[in-house]
């Protein structure tokens, strides 16, 4: 073959570097990071001629099945090779290997290949493959070469081709950085080409887009008023090319293409600019190395981009535990940061690590749920119950027990036991919800001090719960002792208690006095006329148990309110001191906790294997533009 020079040498001295640079990051997926790369995309309507202006492109000879040639995504990289005596070198690289062929071989190689990607059928695949061509006289160009657009399954092929087909191109063409040469030809209305239609739904006012029209010499019929009326809206132009026909040599083919567009009557009047593929060829590389000169500044800031938000992510990965010594190291600074924590938290009142999360503010909230839970000892209806109801309870228990000739203190004792009874259920409820609560604090506390640390999080919580539960167990059996104990009797050496009855037994007087309907018992007025109804002994001795009641009442509620707080602190206190760090390292001693904190979780190796990966790709991406950026300064210079 004859070699051509579709550009000046000097050129090409400087698209060759872009392109290696472009190439080598393509052959590094980096647009699986999410990078993109300027691309030459080719697209085409199935028959339109693609396959063969690649091959005069590439002057090589390419697969030219009936029908789909081409079923894979086709990576063309094409290189001059300035010396004329060195023979061709090509090659195809896909599954990660290499194959050698030769311009005999090559259609065989690439169907080969294609069938190892795609299967033996008529299907496609978005694997890629890709050809190198590195031979005097081509262009330096890399283009993708996509399946040719069929509406109409074949046997063999699946009946959603279209749709597959269809998404693979839009894939390739919708990103901003890649050039559509769209492949059309002479023979139909460009309108109707659904090439035209996809490269305009996504480039809608065609600067991205440039127009090969083949078959131009079957089809020469008002062609210049194709391309020039531009009725699809082509922003970089059209290029009219004749394709080689059957075993025409390349030499021959170009040559061919001269003769008919220096002559034909209607085809000679198209301007030289538009036509030839000498002329398409210098229009690619052009292109291709605006579009990557624009793109490399952008690529570079997107790949450190990348590359800083993935070593980021990286760092707050949970650290590879690698011995023992380092793990039990981790364990140790995660207790003593959450001991340190929910002793000021449940201890101090200290929450400035939680200045803005009231619910984290532990020993205020549980003096406040204690208060709250505690509010019904003191309640109106426990300790005076006005209206006609007056001593009808106590008189009732003295009626029905047969302890109207006792004195009160039996019956005293029975109406202790029995409100104690009715509150026992309250103040089990009650310390379950503040355990509810501690454990609540605890869980989160672990939680932030061990958020890096997995491997000791699921041992420290799950300890936690456990000795939360042990906890809340505790309470309630202090609960029911305390309880207990307060049945036992009106015991107390609290002098309030004697002052408070006494004060309240001056007012029995009231009780008997004529005209008195209402008498002020200690706390308000009393409905008191529905009593003349019974003997005057039996309402003394109600009158007499009713106020040991109130007066005892205040005792046991301080008794029990202050035995609770103190009960809650000396318990968080031994929790906080000690208990949840024996807890720990007793489940981490009992289950192998230990040994598996030294073990990546699944979820965590996986992540961690991606980004080690991820982050090889662009720190290899980022030298090879920073080198390509070097080689620019210094052209510049």
């Amino acid at each position: 073959m004859a070699t051509y020079a579709p550009i000046m040498s000097s050129y090409d001295g400087r698209i060759r570097p872009l392109l290696d640079c472009i190439d080598k990051l393509r052959s590094l997926n980096i647009s699986q990071e999410g990078i993109q790369l300027p691309t030459i995309v080719v697209v085409g309507d199935q028959s339109s001629g693609k396959s063969s202006v690649l091959e005069s492109l590439a002057g090589i000879s390419l697969p030219m099945a009936q029908g789909m040639s081409t079923r894979v995504p086709l990576i063309m990289r094409l290189q001059n090779q300035p010396d004329p005596d060195c023979p061709p070198e090509i090659h195809l690289e896909f599954g990660g290997k290499i194959v050698p062929t030769d311009e005999a071989q090559i259609v065989d190689a690439i169907t080969s290949a294609t069938n190892e990607i795609a299967g033996r059928g008529k299907g496609i695949s978005r694997t890629p493959l890709t050809l190198t061509v590195k031979k005097c006289g081509v262009p330096d160009l890399t283009m993708v070469d996509l399946p040719g657009i069929t509406r109409v399954p074949v046997r063999g092929q699946p009946h959603d081709i279209y749709e597959q087909i269809r998404d693979m191109i839009l894939e390739y063409i919708t990103s901003e950085e890649s050039i559509i040469l769209n492949v059309l030809s002479a023979t139909v209305d460009f309108p109707t080409c659904e090439s035209i239609r996809m490269s305009q739904k996504v480039d809608k006012t065609g600067e991205r887009t440039l127009a090969v029209v083949t078959k131009a010499d079957i089809a020469p019929q008002g062609l210049l008023e194709k391309v020039t009326a531009n009725e699809v809206q082509i922003g970089l132009g059209y290029v009219c090319v004749r394709n080689r026909i059957g075993s025409e040599s390349y030499e021959d083919a170009r040559s061919e293409e001269a003769k008919l567009f220096d002559t034909h009557p209607l085809l000679s009047s198209i301007d030289k600019s538009m036509v030839s593929i000498p002329v398409l060829a210098d229009k690619l590389v052009s292109i291709q190395e605006r579009i990557i000169s624009k793109c490399l500044p952008d690529i570079v800031k997107k790949i450190n981009d990348k590359l800083e938000s993935n070593l980021a992510e990286l760092n707050r990965l949970p650290p590879t535990l690698t011995s023992m010594s380092e793990a039990l190291a981790v364990l140790v600074r995660v207790l003593n940061s959450t001991k340190n924590s929910l002793s000021k938290l449940l201890l101090t009142a200290d929450f400035e690590e939680y200045l803005g999360e009231t619910d984290m503010h532990g020993i205020a909230k549980l003096m406040a749920m204690v208060n709250g839970g505690t509010a019904v000892l003191k309640s109106e209806n426990l300790e005076n119950k006005g209206g006609k109801g007056f001593l009808m309870d106590e008189i009732s228990e003295l009626e029905m027990g047969g302890l109207s000739n006792f004195l009160p203190h039996r019956a005293f004792i029975y109406m202790l036991q029995k409100r104690l009874n009715q509150i026992s259920p309250l103040l089990v409820k009650l310390v379950g919800d503040i355990w509810m609560y501690i454990g609540t604090v605890v869980t989160n506390v672990l939680l932030l001090h061990s958020k890096n640390c997995p491997q000791v999080k699921s041992c420290t919580t799950r300890a936690a719960e456990k000795l939360i539960a042990k906890k809340k167990s505790g309470s309630v059996s202090w609960v029911m002792e305390m309880i207990g104990m307060e049945k036992l009797g009106n015991y107390t050496c609290n002098p309030e208690y004697f002052a408070t009855y006494d004060t309240l037994m001056l007012k029995q007087g009231q009780l008997t006095e004529s005209g008195f309907e209402i008498a002020e018992i200690g706390v308000g007025a009393i409905e008191v006329g529905h009593l003349k109804s019974y003997r005057p002994d039996v309402v003394r001795q109600a009158f007499d148990i009713k106020m040991r009641m109130v007066a005892y009442w205040k005792i046991v509620r301080m008794r029990i309110v202050d035995g609770m707080v103190l009960h809650i602190l000396f318990t968080c206190q031994k929790l906080v001191d000690k208990e949840i760090e024996d807890e720990v390292i007793k489940d981490l001693t009992g289950h192998g906790g230990i040994e598996k904190m030294l073990e990546d979780s699944a979820l965590d190796a996986e992540k961690r294997q991606c980004l080690l990966k991820s982050i090889e790709i662009l720190e290899e991406s980022r030298d090879v533009v920073a080198k390509m950026m070097d080689r620019i300064t210094l052209t510049n210079e």
